[in-house]
Parts: structure tokens; sequence; C-alpha cells
């Protein structure tokens, strides 16, 4: 790995592990953030995004993207900007890679219905559904609970879009265990993973978007960044159809994003005088994004995604049905916790709100075509 900035996490300086564990190799020369990220990757809740909602519930077509592939893409783009500021590639990497793992079926419309179930019992946040999972659900390791992964990633995951003053009761119960520093600053790593899942699902659902035929070229080129990158693009390929060069268009977006973080992050880090992670936590801003001028492009962007692709009357159909989904599960679970499979049956907390609660951990592990498949035995009987 290139040499590190000062402002970056150090492996050496992390503040460890809740549980700790003996400092050997038997399972290979890996620093602290490195086996964070291989955790992460060898989670059978990481597996479950291969089948998880990113824009299309359940998607017909084998090219869409799935919560998974996003996940990938989403620690390419993070890892490229933190090699160029001097960061820890491999903690960026294993936040990028983990963000999304707390998401249940079926998207924000599964996340809508869960916390509309969860009233009652201190509600549903995916985000800190992730550390709940990594901390609590996903236990591999016959001695200890979660994955046991490093303070910064937890610290990251908890507030990589900046300080939370009021945590819920999940992210609550995380907190008081390993005391995340809720109130101040991520570091650095987490707040390019935090840029970098705007910048890939921003471009990336463009590209699906078309696919599915909901978006087309005309539409975007109302936009005045995605039509002054078009036209450069026609220029360079004057003589190839327009559905060929979407994938260009998409490239030239992130590349300019991409770059407009790196220089932006690097003219705050100057002007704020970031000497160390601590200045970082301390900056009272967030550092690593988008240039004034590039957010508001993104704003732009976003707003446009939103009015002609995610509340598209078709998907706005599916995100309903998807909801009565998990509505329908989580109030026959209740009911009739004998129904759940025998693990869980088996760990049912006899109190409320821990029994809900215990449903909404099993629902918010399932996969889009596990929940339809429950959904449709119930139904059937």
């Amino acid at each position: 790995m290139p040499s590190l900035a000062p402002y970056a996490c150090f492996p050496e300086n992390s503040l460890g592990r809740f549980y700790p564990e003996p400092e050997k190799n038997i399972r290979g020369p890996r620093d602290i953030y490195q086996r964070d990220r291989d955790r992460i990757i060898h989670s059978i809740a990481f597996r479950r995004l291969r089948h998880k909602t990113q824009v299309f519930i359940s998607p017909d077509g084998d090219h869409y993207r799935v919560r998974l592939t996003h996940s990938l893409e989403v620690a390419q783009i993070g890892r490229t900007i933190a090699r160029a500021l001097g960061l820890n590639e491999d903690l960026t990497e294993a936040l990028c890679l983990a963000h999304d793992i707390g998401h249940p079926p079926f998207g924000h419309a599964g996340e809508d219905a869960l916390e509309q179930s969860m009233k009652p019992y201190g509600g549903f946040d995916h985000n800190a559904q992730t550390l709940r999972t990594l901390t609590e659900l996903e236990s591999p390791y016959p001695a200890l609970p979660g994955l046991n992964l490093s303070w910064e990633l937890l610290e990251g995951l908890a507030k990589h879009n900046g300080p939370v003053e009021n945590p819920g009761w999940a992210l609550g119960e995380v907190d008081t265990k390993h005391n995340l520093d809720l109130r101040n600053w991520p570091s650095l790593e987490a707040q390019i993973a935090a840029i970098s899942d705007d910048i890939a699902y921003d471009n990336h659902d463009i590209d699906d978007g078309i696919r599915a035929g909901l978006l087309d070229i005309d539409q975007l080129l109302e936009l005045p960044f995605v039509a002054e990158r078009w036209r450069g693009i026609e220029a360079r390929f004057p003589n190839i159809k327009p559905r060929r060069l979407i994938g260009e268009l998409t490239r030239e977006q992130i590349g300019t994003m991409v770059n407009d973080v790196i220089n932006s992050t690097r003219e705050r880090i100057e002007k704020l005088g970031v000497l160390t992670v601590d200045d970082v936590r301390q900056a009272g801003v967030m550092i690593g994004g988008f240039s004034n001028a590039m957010a508001a492009e993104e704003r732009v962007l976003k707003a446009f995604m939103y009015r002609n692709l995610y509340h598209h009357q078709t998907q706005l159909d599916a995100a309903d049905h998807a909801k009565s989904i998990i509505a329908r599960l989580f109030s026959v679970y209740h009911a009739e916790p004998h129904r759940m499979p025998t693990e869980w049956q088996e760990n049912m907390p006899a109190t409320e709100p821990e029994a809900s609660r215990h449903i909404a951990d099993f629902l918010a592990g399932m996969t889009d075509r596990y929940a339809t498949n429950r959904y449709e035995e119930l139904n059937a009987e």
C-alpha cells in the first residue's frame, strides 16, 4: 500500500476490537483493517446482498445491479479516492463493502414497511441494522458475538454521514457497548465511503434505468451536467449508436465526480490545517466530499432520478407490493411466532419490545426471493 497521509487511519493506532484477540499471524499477515474487510467479505450477511434490491425489486434481468454489485462498485470508487488522498484503502474498502448489510429485502420500500411495523417497538433504520448485524447477529466465531470488527470500522459505519445527536435504540445499544463517539465527525475513510456511495448510485442507476426502459437519453439531456458530458462523447464517437455510449457517459460522469471529490477534499484539508485523524474528527464539518458547484449539480441529478426513475409508476406499484409482503410477514410472525424457522423460534424473547425486534432481525436478513417465497407460502395456506 502507498504511504499514508498523517490524517489517515493507521492500523497500529487502532483502538482495537471490543473482544481482544491474540496477535498471531496464523491466518496470514494481515493488519486489523485488512482482517475487517475479509471478515465482511466472508460473512453470510454480505453474500445475501446478491439477492437484495438496489433499484429494481427482484429484477428479472441478469444485468441489473443488486446490493452486492452496488457495494462492490462503491468499494472500487472508494479505493480510488482513498489512494489519491493517502487514506487507508483497506478501511475505506471495508466501510464501502459493509455499508448496506443492514438493508432489508426490497430496498427502501422494505425499509419503509419495516419501519412502519416497528413504530411501537422503537422503529427500524437500515444503517443501525448494519451495526446490529455485524456486532450481534452475524456470529461465526464460537467464543464471541458478532464479527468483532475494529472500533474505526464501527465508528465509520455509525456516522459516515456525520455526527449522530439522537441515535435510535439499535445504534444506541451498539454505542453503549463500543462508545463510538457519535457527536464528532468520522474518519476521512468513512467520509469517502459515504460520498463514493452517492457517486456509484447516482450514475449506475442511470444505466439500469435506461436498460429497463424507464429513462431515455433525451430526458437526461435536460440536465446541463449530463448534456455537457454527452456532447463531448458524441464528438469523440460520431458514428456509434447512442445506446452504446451510455457506458461511456457513466464512466465520464463518475470520473468527473471522483476528480472533484479528490480536489475539493484536498483543498478543505489544507484550508482547515488538518494534520491528524483527530483533526478530522474535530473539524466540525464534512471534509471529504464534493465542491459546492458539484454538490449543486448532484442535487439536480438526484431530483431528476427521483422524479423519473425512483418514483416512476411501475416502481411505485412494485414498492407497494413489496411493502405488503413485509407488513404481512411481520403481522403473521408477531401473532404466530411458531411459523418462524426453528432457530428463530428457539431464540424468541418472551417480552416486548425484544420479541418484535427479534422478528425485525429475521425479516431484515431476508433476501427478496426468500421474503416472496415465505409470503406466497403463507397465502397458500
